[in-house]
């Protein structure tokens, strides 16, 4: 009991919640206590330790002998796995604070099949309409696959239609006909050899169901990159070494717009063996590089020019060009421009 008569004796400061799920709301719990004193209980506030928790208290006086509850409400959406969570009980009582804890474990949310296959082309939804092949390199296929379900209601027969005979990605449906609210796959076999390009590549494709070709389209996305694994320790001793006098440029804080902004970036071969520039690549068609050579022999330079056109733009400005080459340990490097264009 407390100089002033008044006590809050709870009959547990914790509760274990157990497995909840994720999808069914608010869990509630009450937390009972009693005033054993001779004075009047207050409870002045109760906070929660996060807004996942929130708690209701008696707001009048709790007489000496009575009882009341905190109610404490934990929302477990977006929440999966185990949590402990604190709720703080100012009062007038003696000990002027009272920590309660309660626990439990939030099982996930279980994905519908329509979640999972969310996005829609026609009576077609897929898992997802862009495909990856994140790094691939030269001399070898790589092979992905996109997944879907037919939601129409007769049967579906997918095909994909490539733009000027796209021979560098082959697509195989399974299987050629697909029921309705069955599943089907596209296995994408990439040649990065037949794509003929480097670095970050990014092409669209069609879809067909039933011989009509679909709104939107699918996507597939590679870094192609050479096969340097298999380089022997003479062959990594004597490898080009790309070096650059720099790899950004600021042209200050106040350039006038419409002004063209020039830079040369010197490459050099600081390697053995040759150094070949398989692709210059701007970030955006407003600048412009132009590489005086693309082989430097040992110890050779070159001049990666850069021109970025200002009409139209204002404020700051942040561009890059990517340089690759067959230097194994820097196969890409990112030059940068920067600064800012006034009017």
């Amino acid at each position: 009991m407390s100089a002033m008569g008044q006590t809050i004796d709870f009959k547990s400061t914790k509760h274990d919640y157990g497995t909840i799920k994720e999808d069914d709301g608010m869990a509630y719990h009450n937390f009972e206590f009693k005033n054993n004193g001779k004075a009047p209980l207050i409870i002045k506030k109760v906070e929660a330790s996060c807004g996942c928790t929130t708690p209701e208290w008696p707001k009048s006086p709790i007489a000496p002998g009575q009882t009341g509850s905190i109610k404490v409400g934990y929302n477990p959406a977006g929440r999966p796995n185990k949590f402990s969570k604190t709720i703080t009980v100012h009062s007038n009582a003696a000990a002027t604070t009272t920590v309660l804890q309660i626990t439990g474990f939030v099982s996930p949310h279980v994905k519908t099949l329509d979640e999972i296959y969310r996005h829609q082309l026609g009576d077609l939804r897929f898992i997802q309409t862009h495909l990856s092949m994140g790094k691939t390199v030269l001399g070898k296929t790589h092979t992905d696959t996109l997944k879907f379900m037919n939601k129409g209601m007769i049967e579906a027969r997918v095909e994909v239609t490539q733009a000027n005979n796209q021979q560098f990605v082959q697509f195989r449906v399974e299987p050629e006909a697909v029921k309705p609210n069955e599943l089907g796959r596209i296995v994408v076999t990439y040649d990065p050899d037949k794509r003929n390009d480097w670095g970050f590549v990014h092409d669209r494709f069609w879809i067909t169901v039933n011989g009509a070709r679909q709104q939107n389209q699918i996507s597939v996305s590679a870094t192609i990159e050479e096969d340097f694994a298999s380089l022997t320790p003479e062959q990594q001793a004597n490898a080009p070494v790309a070096e650059f006098s720099t790899t950004s440029y600021n042209f200050g804080d106040s350039h006038p717009e419409g002004e063209l902004v020039k830079y040369d970036f010197v490459l050099t071969n600081r390697g053995k063996d040759n150094l070949i520039i398989h692709k210059v690549k701007p970030s955006c068609g407003c600048t412009s590089v132009m590489p005086e050579k693309s082989v430097l022999k040992k110890g050779e330079s070159t001049v990666i020019k850069a021109q970025f056109r200002t009409n139209g733009y204002s404020g700051k400005q942040s561009k890059s060009i990517t340089v690759i080459t067959n230097d194994p340990k820097h196969t890409s490097t990112v030059l940068r421009i920067t600064g800012s264009v006034v009017k």
